[in-house]
């Protein structure tokens, strides 16, 4: 006997984070730290010591100062891309140490 309301599990996921929202922001804030990692590759990666998210604002600790001030030039379009694919526009800016 099927179910009247029956729908698939992404549908029923989807909906569920749609009606939480503080749920929805803290897992987009996660996407935008594994972001940093994945959007940007495996050579960024290994200069990454640290990268979390606080306030609005992805804070990465980077340990080659050359590649702090080439990121410090692409800021603006990194920003996008992170939001991009956190799914909201939750990165507001991003502070390279």
């Amino acid at each position: 006997m099927e179910k009247k309301n029956a729908q698939p599990l992404s549908e029923a996921l989807s909906d569920f984070f749609d009606n939480n929202s503080p749920l929805k922001k803290k897992l987009a804030e996660h996407r935008a730290v594994r972001a940093w990692y994945e959007l940007l590759g495996e050579g960024v990666a290994k200069y990454t010591r640290n990268a979390y998210f606080k306030q609005g604002v992805l804070y990465v600790q980077l340990s080659s100062s050359v590649l702090r001030a080439e990121l410090q030039m692409s800021k603006p379009g990194l920003v996008g891309k992170i939001n991009d694919y956190a799914g909201m526009d939750i990165v507001r800016d991003i502070v390279l140490r």
